[in-house]
């Protein structure tokens, strides 16, 4: 028995002692192959998971070091079924190989004839295979080569893809380092992906994920598709290449619901690719209409389902996926991996903090007792109608304006789900809205005014959720939310973890009413923080001074 930092327990939960001297060195050792479920102050637990174990191997790594960093760090002798379990699971990928034949095309190689055998009889599996050439290799349909992963994947015999990728249409990309250079971590991030072809790359909000891709883009000197989450957030990208790489605003196209430009980098919308015209995606066109080298998918954790169909197809491209958090709330996570490609790299919120790149952050939650009208009212409402009930309850407009009276001055985002909540958010405070109706020009408008300073007060929906980039926002109060979604939280807090001026740190406070769905699903939202190592502290409304 050792004194180490790790305790590894037979559910396959493990579990780090973050006070230990050796700590820092026993995350770094599994973080390839476990993932990170809990992050509180002073013990983390880490899952280790099929999908992890797989997705350690497809970045390279073997059962061999799995055991060992378990092993070497563990306090208590690792148990025996556990090892056993792992060295099998990671066993299983690469057993079949997805390669390409000099007659044939694209082939599914069996290193072990009774797993192709296995695989053969499935009945998902048998269309999207042709002729069998010999006892080990069988003919793949190219367009199937992401389907076929993520089918594989699914009945537990992952693939191994070798068969490589297009270079692509050549376009000449370089970073201009004239003011700046990458960071430590983004360099890191951008080679670990380079060097695998495929992947994901995940980084805190406010961390410089688009300068993970900009270096992506040098890499490949290709065309580039990138995909967004909105409009504002493609024209943000569009601005910052600009700024950091040798592209000219006429080498860079917008491909939204305003115009459709296509160059040799283009950035459309998710929206505009998932829009529906008699019955057809017919945006999806898109992804043939250029020989891209690279495409970008932003928020990856986002995608929509047409466009994961959509990617499918795309397997012989490089994929770079960026995300804060690869938790999807629809439980794809196996598809990302599937089809986007492995976690490539992953940097702890906590860490990139510590070194100075993003504001520490004070997360508070409010409650709010319900006024005695508006218990009623929720005691005896339709279940489907409670929780707007809850979320939307007027008690909660005191608690902002005490909020914002507590940092008046200060760059304040008011974030909720509801239009109604919000426009009368915006009218009892004289603050701007912008919501999904708002114009991209008017919000362009209100976003730089913000960040000028001219307007201190911002009332946003979930429009303001994504790859918005608000640097000076210090204050954000979050009023209402999507029920528990965990990405959203991780999103709006992402809003202000741009390192400030003054070196100060940002404030989250979300406001809660209590004994309802309300306070259910915030402590299910807050789940994501709380893995990332950022503490809520409850208080009571009563407790905030009276405005």
């Amino acid at each position: 028995m050792t004194d180490g930092p790790l305790i590894v327990q037979s559910d396959k939960t493990v579990l780090l002692e973050i006070d230990h001297p050796q700590a820092g060195a026993a995350r770094a050792a599994i973080a390839p192959f476990a993932e990170l479920e809990r992050a509180p102050e002073h013990v983390h637990t880490y899952r280790v998971t099929p999908l992890a174990l797989w997705n350690a191997r497809a970045a390279g790594h073997d059962a061999e070091q799995v055991v060992d960093a378990l092993v070497t760090y563990s306090r208590y002798p690792v148990p025996q079924p556990l090892l056993v379990d792992i060295v099998d699971t990671m066993g299983r990928f690469g057993r079949l190989q997805l390669a390409k034949h000099p007659a044939h095309g694209l082939v599914l190689i069996s290193l072990d004839r009774a797993v192709l055998e296995e695989v053969l009889r499935n009945k998902k599996v048998a269309p999207m295979l042709g002729a069998r050439i010999d006892d080990d290799t069988v003919v793949v349909h190219p367009s199937e080569r992401g389907r076929l992963k993520q089918v594989l994947l699914k009945i537990g015999w992952p693939a191994e893809d070798l068969a490589g990728y297009v270079d692509g249409e050549a376009h000449d990309i370089d970073l201009a380092q004239d003011d700046w250079e990458l960071r430590d971590y983004q360099q890191m991030a951008a080679d670990s992906f380079w060097a695998g072809g495929s992947g994901v790359v995940v980084l805190p909000c406010g961390a410089g994920k688009t300068m993970v891709g900009a270096a992506a883009m040098a890499k490949a000197g290709a065309t580039t598709l990138i995909l967004v989450t909105n409009t504002v957030a493609g024209r943000q990208w569009k601005r910052e290449l600009i700024a950091r790489t040798t592209l000219t605003e006429d080498e860079i196209g917008e491909y939204s619901g305003e115009r459709k430009e296509i160059r040799p980098v283009t950035i459309a919308t998710y929206q505009v690719m998932t829009r529906k015209s008699k019955g057809e995606y017919k945006n999806l066109d898109l992804f043939d209409s250029r020989d891209w080298g690279l495409i970008i998918y932003d928020e990856v954790h986002l995608l929509p389902a047409p466009v994961f169909r959509m990617t499918a197809d795309l397997q012989s491209r490089r994929r770079l996926g960026l995300t804060a958090t690869l938790v999807r709330e629809d439980g794809r996570e196996g598809d990302v991996f599937s089809l986007i490609g492995p976690k490539r790299y992953d940097a702890p919120w906590k860490d990139i903090e510590a070194q100075g790149w993003i504001a520490p952050a004070d997360c508070v939650e409010v409650r709010v007792t319900m006024s005695d009208d508006e218990r009623l009212q929720y005691a005896v409402a339709e279940a489907d109608a409670k929780y707007k009930l809850c979320s939307t309850a007027h008690s909660k407009l005191r608690v902002v304006r005490s909020i914002l009276e507590q940092h008046r001055g200060a760059p304040t985002l008011v974030i909720g789900a509801y239009i109604d909540q919000l426009e009368e958010l915006g009218r009892e405070l004289d603050a701007p809205v912008i919501q999904g109706s708002t114009r991209n020009a008017e919000r362009e408008k209100l976003f730089d005014a913000f960040r000028r300073g001219e307007i201190d007060t911002l009332v946003v929906s979930k429009v303001a959720n994504f790859s918005i980039d608000l640097p000076e926002a210090s204050v954000a109060i979050q009023v209402s939310g999507t029920f528990g979604s965990r990405q959203e939280e991780a999103q709006r807090l992402g809003r202000l973890l741009r390192p400030k001026a003054d070196g100060g740190q940002a404030h989250f406070y979300s406001v809660v009413s209590r004994d309802s769905l309300d306070a259910d699903y915030a402590a299910h939202r807050q789940r994501f923080l709380a893995e990332q190592g950022y503490a809520y502290r409850i208080i009571d409304a009563g407790d905030l001074p009276l405005v």
